[in-house]
């Protein structure tokens, strides 16, 4: 069993093809049905996001299997070969898993180290689950994904620095008042930052909502999202002293918030601290403000500058992830080529046993009359010629199911012994004789014949 990727994401396709190539999550159980029907796909999950959407496949036969997902995609989407193959990027074998471990991690997305990814691979993994077309080796390969991203958040921490000019503001606002229960944000402006900046807060904890804009009506719409209230655009100052956190995402050409205004409402508002985000080009707080004592004011600059500080550390911690993906490889490439050598060194000695128990008692009833002494000697010497002979084959397969080649390795002694190996992780022989292609063995440096380039 060979695992496959096919897909598209925001670095190999534009929006327009994205889109098309895109399985929203009511959708997937009959996708999902419809692919596993392929006679080369044996398992399979649909992991489809806004900026990615990638087949996971299990198949005995790597071609076939990526022939299949990419005809699966063509006659689903309703796209031409000729509209779609330029997109696609193919990963096969553990490439396919280190691509997956990587996308778990957020080493893959748009936003380094980002944590929405994680759920959405947990989501594909369910529903794939639920609709019955996982199998053994999907099951691994998938909960060891989920575990690796897991990990490396854990260890890392990459997740945990803001890398986003809204999120960033709600990090500075930890630091500054800690916990945000109970905390109140007045919004001045309705606009996409303001409303993230606000989706942040609102999911950190602040209980609050304000929103104050020239326009009441696109007010009261923003309010209404996180169940809070509107008021009058010139209300805002006598709002001010109820709040704790104010941002500021106007289009005004001019300062809103001058020193004379804020040093009145810190009057009013005695012993108060209050954290000023003015996310605005242009400025809409004179950055004088952040002179008057209990005022803590950041512009869009200040907040750059932590998002790129930010973002060198994830990239540090980006080198760490990498490393706890060697280790997660390791261990299921072990795991995964054990699937291969246990059952054809089952077949190896049930073979070599059937050979020697058939001509032993050939042997015997030629021989004529013999004492149960003698005919135990020549059983035992048999026993000892069969298992001399299969004892460094065994020896050596076992030693090669720990590195890239073990499945390679199998392969080979399947076909060269001729073996029967029961289930699935059995290699059709005809499919070896008739693709090959060249592979050097690194531990030996012997060139060896396998399939598919493996």
């Amino acid at each position: 069993m060979f695992i496959v990727t096919v897909g598209i994401n925001h670095k190999s396709a534009p929006v327009e093809i994205r889109e098309r190539l895109n399985f929203p999550e009511h959708a997937q159980p009959e996708a999902l049905s419809k692919l596993s029907s392929y006679p080369a796909v044996k398992g399979c999950v649909i992991l489809s996001t806004c900026n990615r959407t990638e087949v996971y496949a299990v198949t005995t036969e790597v071609d076939a299997g990526i022939a299949a997902v990419k005809n699966f995609l063509c006659r689903y989407c309703g796209l031409t070969e000729g509209q779609i193959y330029e997109y696609l990027y193919v990963h096969t074998l553990y490439e396919a898993v280190r691509h997956l471990y990587r996308v778990s991690a957020g080493l893959d997305s748009m936003v380094l180290g980002e944590t929405q990814i994680l759920g959405q691979v947990a989501d594909a993994y369910r529903i794939a689950s639920e609709t019955g077309v996982t199998n053994k080796v999907i099951n691994a390969f998938f909960q060891n994904a989920i575990g690796v991203g897991k990990r490396v958040r854990t260890e890392t921490g990459i997740d945990r620095m803001a890398v986003s000019i809204s999120y960033a503001a709600v990090e500075l606002a930890k630091q500054i008042f800690g916990a945000m229960e109970d905390r109140s944000v007045l919004v001045l402006g309705a606009g996409e930052m303001a409303e993230l900046t606000t989706r942040h807060l609102v999911s950190a904890g602040v209980s609050k909502v304000t929103v104050a804009n020239r326009s009441f009506d696109r007010a009261v719409s923003l309010a209404e999202q996180f169940g809070g209230q509107a008021i009058p655009f010139e209300g805002m100052f006598g709002a001010m002293c109820g709040t704790d956190i104010v941002i500021t995402a106007t289009g005004a050409r001019n300062f809103i918030i001058n020193p004379e205004q804020m040093s009145q409402i810190m009057t009013t508002c005695s012993g108060r601290t209050f954290f000023l985000i003015d996310i605005s080009v242009p400025r809409n707080i004179n950055p004088l403000v952040k002179e008057i004592p209990g005022v803590r004011l950041y512009d869009i600059d200040d907040l750059q500058g932590v998002v790129d500080r930010n973002l060198a550390e994830r990239r540090a911690a980006a080198v760490e992830c990498e490393k706890i993906i060697d280790e997660e490889m390791d261990a299921f490439l072990k795991w995964h080529n054990s699937l291969f050598v246990i059952p054809t060194v089952v077949a190896l000695k049930e073979k070599g046993n059937s050979i020697k128990e058939a001509e032993l008692e050939r042997a015997l009833s030629r021989l004529g009359s013999l004492t149960d002494k003698q005919k135990k000697v020549i059983s035992s010497m048999a026993s000892s010629i069969v298992n001399q002979l299969l004892h460094d084959p065994i020896t050596n397969l076992k030693e090669y199911a720990s590195t890239h080649q073990g499945h390679l390795y199998t392969e080979i002694l399947q076909n060269l012994f001729d073996l029967e190996v029961e289930g699935q992780f059995a290699r059709p022989k005809s499919e070896v004789r008739s693709q090959t292609s060249v592979v050097r063995s690194q531990e030996s440096g012997v060139v060896v014949r396998s399939q598919n380039g493996i």
